[in-house]
């Protein structure tokens, strides 16, 4: 069973029965179905439904030669708005299926990126006409199984303009480091010495989450997820259709990087509002746009 089904509104699906109606329920009316005919083993079908705004179900599988479909595997999906990035990104099919993980590099976030492929057969259909070439624009979501509504940090203007400019300078420092500038490595070394050093002096008087407004990192042994906190934009609520749960889906900004996240409303602790802070962990999705 998957574990970030909640994050849809199947808080009460646990058993494999249960699950096996769903599947059926999308493959029977689903709202979005995509035909990979010339895949090496068989017909490729993906089959997507929604449960709510922009958040469903995604079933996966292959047609036989007797036109039996055989369903491999499913799993929640939120689709967000807007483009996250535009960086290079390198896809790479799963060991044990035939689902993809993706990895890119932002300088904002300071780490690789990976994340789930939202649309595999889509990708799969470029890929074989040879129109993927790695630089199509990136949405990512994320799911929350939990989460924690926080107070904001208080700036004025002038502090907020300031570490925007500080912020963008460190983005020009990474990109000539990784292009093997020496001078903007040492910048760097030095700036984190100063950052090291400010925290250790205001970590004896200061709350931690006074200090750090917001972070993106990688969370456990699986590769595509997250522990975040960041800044609420945009916020908004709505109820599965199936089983009427209700899901917050909030607009994050985190690490100057804006995407969207959906959570069911009983996973979440204190109340979302524009300018509070979400932290939580996250399964983090992306789909590619063609």
């Amino acid at each position: 069973m998957h574990s970030y089904l909640k994050a849809v509104g199947f808080s009460n699906v646990t058993k494999r029965s249960e699950m096996q109606e769903i599947i059926q329920d999308v493959i029977k009316t689903y709202d979005e179905k995509i035909a990979v005919e010339n895949h090496p083993d068989g017909v490729f079908v993906e089959y997507s439904k929604n449960y709510g705004c922009d958040c469903g179900i995604t079933v996966c599988g292959q047609y036989d030669e007797d036109n039996e479909f055989h369903v491999e595997y499913s799993f929640p999906f939120f689709r967000g708005t807007g483009i996250t990035t535009q960086e290079h990104v390198v896809i790479e099919r799963h060991a044990e299926k035939e689902s993809f993980a993706g990895a890119c590099d932002d300088l904002r976030i300071g780490v690789t990126l990976i994340f789930y492929l939202q649309n595999p057969a889509e990708y799969m259909l470029e890929k074989y006409k040879g129109n993927y070439l790695g630089n199509q624009p990136l949405t990512l979501t994320g799911l929350a199984r939990e989460g924690t509504i926080l107070f904001p940090v208080q700036k004025d203007k002038e502090a907020v303009k300031v570490e925007r400019e500080l912020t963008k300078n460190r983005n020009n420092l990474i990109a000539a480091a990784r292009n093997g500038d020496e001078e903007a490595m040492e910048s760097l070394t030095m700036e984190d010495m100063d950052t090291y050093s400010m925290i250790s002096e205001r970590i004896v008087t200061d709350d931690v989450f006074t200090i750090v407004d917001s972070y993106f990192m990688p969370y456990g042994i699986e590769c595509d997820q997250y522990n975040i906190m960041g800044e609420i934009l945009d916020i908004m609520s709505f109820k599965n259709i199936l089983t009427g749960e209700t899901i917050y889906q909030m607009t994050i900004e985190s690490n100057d990087m804006q995407f969207d996240i959906c959570i069911n409303k009983n996973d979440l602790l204190g109340e979302p509002a524009v300018g509070r802070r979400f932290k939580g962990i996250i399964w983090l999705q992306g789909q590619l746009h063609f």
